[in-house]
């Protein structure tokens, strides 16, 4: 079973987490139930970049980004190579650990 280590986020998670989830598990589904509020306005469609995350170890286990998931990243705050949309991930056999950008494209954040 794959591990997912967070680093630690000022907001989103200050001491950091982690957690094992099932293989083919969406990663942007998995952070919500293990309790890491990450932002996805789109209702996980990879329509609006805000649940973008990076992938710090273990990203070379994981499927290209597809053409969609590189357009909405290009308006992803603090981008680089190592830039994923938690949405369009699935988690493989590889342990994961996961860096949350500091900011988002959301101005407001719901409740």
């Amino acid at each position: 079973m794959p591990h997912i280590r967070i680093l630690p986020h000022p907001d989103l998670c200050p001491q950091g987490t982690e957690f094992d989830v099932r293989r083919g598990a969406s990663l942007c589904e998995s952070l919500l139930k293990a309790g890491v509020a990450i932002e996805h306005a789109c209702d996980m469609v990879a329509a609006c970049s805000t649940c973008h995350v990076h992938v710090r170890e273990g990203s070379a286990s994981l499927a290209e980004p597809d053409d969609e998931e590189n357009d909405q990243l290009d308006n992803a705050w603090g981008l680089d190579a190592q830039s994923r949309l938690a949405c369009c991930v699935k988690v493989r056999d590889v342990d994961l650990t996961i860096e949350l950008p500091r900011h988002t494209r959301n101005h407001a954040r719901e409740a």
